[in-house]
């Protein structure tokens, strides 16, 4: 959605709230912390995020439609602040914040009969130092206790040192409950109830090596920083049986904008308390800054980080915020993991995917005519990768660029490599064209261009010299369009750079919106030569930019063009 969508969104959701008879609800019944909550939000609507107030609104909406079992959430709320967490005096007992409450409220409260429980996965999005790893133990523990008699907790994250951060507070709890260990067993990876036959594990494994598994609940850490889904597929997947499963993510935000967790997870369950997908079987706490909110301000520090002046000391943000702006690696640390931010390192990012969003024009290429310039770039890779072809169409009377940009990937490499799971989603959108064999199908793309050409004036098709041979050859025996050498030089792309730059600054560029060209944009960082000449590099070889530079590619044939041809 757009800004002015969201902002409008919010505004209309605050409204709908204020018009609730929460005390038709006897929310106290449960707990008064849950009115404390429900009229914070609906009388300071501006305290609170978008995403809080849908959150709200449809807890309402689920206490209309589904059964709350008032016994059930005040049972956990009471073992909850039973327990002895750690803290900074030692281990002590917590009262839960009105903010967890509604949080557990929501998880554990509503059934959609007597025995099946509703909510089946929660997502806390929230930001460092919030408590989710230390309270989101409570649930590995309660499962140990009370849940199935076999039951099978599993702590997991992208690291072992992470996945023990909440696997050891879950032992420590455990300790202080059976200091004897009378009833349980309790080894460096593994706590067993031994009366109840149920157990809790910590793991951080390649997916690859765990079968076997029957989770009944599962506590997903730091999944922003996953690089795939196997092994939160794996203890999903296996959880068939249970009545009443449970998959629990807690994470911050990362520098990792293409990461399973934001594809997979947030940007569905945010569509889901927009109304725009319907799940009533997920849960979403997401704590982040609206649209419209000033990084530097107090007010927004607040209404990202609930707990601020409870587990977070009051002055933390803004000394947080006071050493960010002394270096770009502390602002990034701070935008995403005090503001929760999806944010790429400020220092390495040229062009950033967001920008090239947000210049996204849907006009299908087939609309063009044979009185429309236009220039073609490829980026050819053989068979490790894929290969890009971009179209530019220039419109004389607004002066501005359309770019159109196919992607190619040869089907056999596919299955080994490291970004499968990324590109596969894009083949199944349509976004990548999957091409049969080992290597890339020159003459495939060749007749792609050819196609195109039908409905277009292709001036050139630059290449890069190196690397083209087979190519040029292939198109050379089609006998179309003019080819155009483009040597990758530091020199060369100097002006193309800073052309692209212009046309996204002043909006004269537009782009087919294909999220590749955007991932491509947002891998991108400018390398600079002793002679100051620039050029785009990949921040990794596991990031592609080939849509960045065939983009750049057009731009530098039409200026070179211009300089010969009046167009």
């Amino acid at each position: 959605m757009e800004n002015k969508e969201l902002i409008e969104l919010k505004a209309k959701a605050a409204e709908e709230l204020n018009l609730i008879l929460v005390d038709d609800y006897h929310l106290e019944k449960t707990d008064k912390r849950l009115n404390v909550y429900a009229f914070e939000i609906i009388n300071n609507p501006d305290d609170h995020n978008l995403y809080e107030i849908l959150a709200l609104k449809r807890f309402f909406h689920f206490l209309d439609k589904y059964i709350f079992k008032i016994n059930e959430v005040k049972a956990f709320i009471v073992f909850y602040e039973s327990l002895k967490f750690s803290g900074m005096k030692g281990r002590r007992r917590y009262k839960m914040t009105p903010v967890q409450v509604f949080q557990f409220a929501n998880i554990l409260g509503f059934y959609l009969d007597e025995q099946h429980r509703l909510i089946r996965d929660a997502l806390l999005f929230v930001p460092r130092k919030f408590s989710k790893t230390t309270s989101v133990a409570s649930l590995a523990i309660y499962d140990l206790l009370f849940g199935d008699m076999n039951a099978q907790a599993y702590v997991a994250a992208n690291s072992y040192t992470q996945a023990q951060i909440c696997f050891s507070e879950i032992k420590g709890i455990l300790k202080c409950l059976d200091k004897r260990l009378k009833h349980f067993k309790i080894n460096r990876e593994k706590i067993t109830n031994l009366k109840r036959g149920s157990f809790a594990q910590c793991l951080a494994s390649d997916a690859e090596t765990l079968d076997g598994l029957n989770a009944s609940l599962n506590i997903i850490d730091e999944y922003s920083q996953a690089r795939d889904s196997k092994l939160k597929d794996v203890l999903t997947s296996s959880m068939g049986v249970r009545i009443n499963p449970l998959t629990i993510v807690i994470t911050t935000a990362s520098d990792k904008p293409d990461c399973p967790f934001r594809t997979d997870i947030l940007d569905p369950y945010k569509s889901v308390l927009r109304g725009e997908l319907e799940n009533d079987r997920i849960f979403a706490s997401i704590f982040e800054p609206d649209v419209d909110d000033a990084e530097d301000d107090p007010h927004t520090w607040k209404k990202v980080q609930p707990h601020l002046g409870i587990t977070v000391q009051a002055d933390f943000y803004e000394n947080e915020y006071k050493k960010a702006l002394m270096s770009a690696d502390d602002m990034l640390a701070f935008r995403t993991k005090q503001l929760n931010l999806f944010v790429q390192p400020a220092d390495k990012v040229w062009i950033t995917s967001k920008e090239i969003e947000e210049l996204y024009n849907n006009t299908e290429l087939s609309k063009a005519t044979a009185t429309v310039p236009a220039m073609v770039a490829v980026d050819l890779s053989v068979c490790d990768d894929f290969s890009a072809v971009s179209y530019n169409l220039y419109n004389k009377l607004t002066r501005s660029f359309f770019i159109y940009t196919d992607f190619y990937f040869p089907m056999d490499a596919l299955e080994r490599h490291p970004n499968r799971e990324l590109y596969q989603k894009w083949i199944d959108k349509g976004f990548l064209k999957l091409l049969p064999g080992k290597v890339i199908n020159y003459e495939m793309i060749a007749n792609d261009i050819f196609k195109h050409g039908s409905y277009m004036n292709i001036l050139q098709i630059g290449y890069d010299p190196y690397k083209s041979k087979e190519f040029v050859n292939t198109i050379d025996a089609f006998q179309f369009g003019h080819s155009n050498p483009i040597p990758q030089t530091y020199g060369n792309f100097t002006s193309g750079v800073e052309s692209m730059e212009i046309a996204v600054h002043t909006k004269k560029v537009s782009f087919y919106p294909n999220p590749i060209i955007a991932w491509c944009f947002g891998n991108c960082i400018i390398d600079e030569d002793k002679m100051e000449n620039r050029k785009p590099l990949k921040q990794s070889h596991l990031l592609k930019i080939d849509g960045a530079i065939t983009s750049i590619m057009t731009l530098m044939e039409f200026d070179d063009y211009k300089q010969k041809v009046k167009i």
